[in-house]
């Protein structure tokens, strides 16, 4: 068995650090790097791409709405297909430079909090997602929460999908994540979080906060960058993951 280890990284901005980057990146093998609209900066951009190519980890793009106060994480109503497919382009676009500019490239686009909260529910900002992808590099990778219209949306687009599932957070009964607004909705022991991971990968499925077993395809785990013992969370999921034979590598990079 086979299977990517990722973080959501570059969310520092200006004088504002999040997480520890350096140290999360000797333990993943793919990093989502925030554009600058949820968090990040061009500066914090370049240097997470930098650091990612040093330690031979895949790199891709971490659009969200333009709400930096807010951390991504706050709806954002009423744009249109068209603005959400500029929205997302812009991002990659960024991205895309700054990778070039330290000799790496980016392989693959995964949206952030609320964007991609809402489209998992929503078709039409599934496909504007979709979309925005496919012309600016159709050979890019969409990572998509199995289950929901971001799935089904990439699909449809005949995009490459990278589906994911997450470490350290709980799911509902039809696959999208339960709101941070509820408790229980993160999780923070290591243990049990990597006993979890192993569990869903070896099973193939997720359980819902509600018992309900879910099927589907997992081609890499997010342990969130930002959340209280990031780290010792990733290295514990890594370490189960290992002991159980699994190969940890990219999806982007062949088998």
């Amino acid at each position: 068995m086979r299977v990517d280890l990722n973080s959501d990284l570059g969310e520092s901005f200006g004088a504002w650090t999040m997480g520890d980057d350096a140290a999360m990146l000797d333990v993943v093998t793919s990093a989502n790097v925030a554009c600058g609209f949820h968090g990040g900066d061009p500066s914090t951009m370049r240097t997470t791409c930098e650091l990612a190519k040093r330690r031979g980890v895949a790199i891709g793009a971490h659009p969200g709405f333009y709400d930096l106060q807010g951390f991504g994480r706050r709806p954002i109503l009423g744009q249109t297909a068209c603005e959400i497919e500029s929205l997302v382009a812009y991002q990659i676009g960024a991205l895309q430079a700054m990778a070039i500019s330290v000799g790496h490239k980016v392989t693959h686009v995964k949206a952030h909090g609320a964007l991609s909260n809402m489209a998992c529910i929503d078709l039409n900002m599934a496909q504007a997602l979709a979309g925005a992808i496919k012309a600016v590099d159709p050979s890019l990778y969409f990572v998509v929460i199995p289950l929901t219209q971001l799935e089904r949306a990439g699909e449809a687009a005949g995009l490459k999908l990278a589906r994911e599932i997450y470490a350290d957070r709980a799911y509902e009964d039809d696959g999208t994540l339960v709101s941070r607004k509820k408790p229980g909705a993160v999780l923070h022991d290591p243990a049990a979080v990597a006993a979890r991971v192993l569990q869903m990968i070896q099973e193939e499925a997720i359980v819902s906060v509600n018992g309900k077993r879910l099927p589907l395809t997992v081609d890499t785990v997010c342990i969130h960058g930002d959340s209280v013992g990031a780290v010792e969370m990733a290295k514990a999921v890594r370490s189960a993951l290992i002991a159980a034979h699994i190969q940890i590598a990219p999806f982007s990079k062949p088998a």
